[in-house]
């Protein structure tokens, strides 16, 4: 007999909060859920044993472009960050 994953179950926000402890235990039993907020799919509970899903990577992610493509100079403050809160609490006083 092979041991095939329970089906996955859908959980909404409100029901892993309140009921976080049932569901641990039923996740250490092996059963999976599928977690929802306002009814989306946004994230899967499984056991630490479940197999992982195979994914194909053809490459890994880069990143392209940011703040630094923009070529904009990075302005210099006139000393430390410290200096500058003393500066700001001493209006308090």
């Amino acid at each position: 007999m092979t041991s095939e994953p329970a089906p996955s179950r859908r959980l909404s926000q409100r029901e892993l909060r309140n009921e976080s402890g049932r569901v641990l235990r039923a996740v250490s039993e092996g059963h999976s859920f599928e977690l929802t907020n306002s009814g989306t799919l946004v994230g899967r509970i499984v056991p630490v044993d479940a197999p992982s899903p195979r994914l194909a990577i053809t490459r890994p992610a880069r990143r392209r472009g940011g703040w630094t493509a923009l070529g904009i100079p990075r302005a210099q403050t006139p000393g430390s960050a410290g200096e500058f809160l003393d500066e700001l609490r001493e209006d308090r006083l």
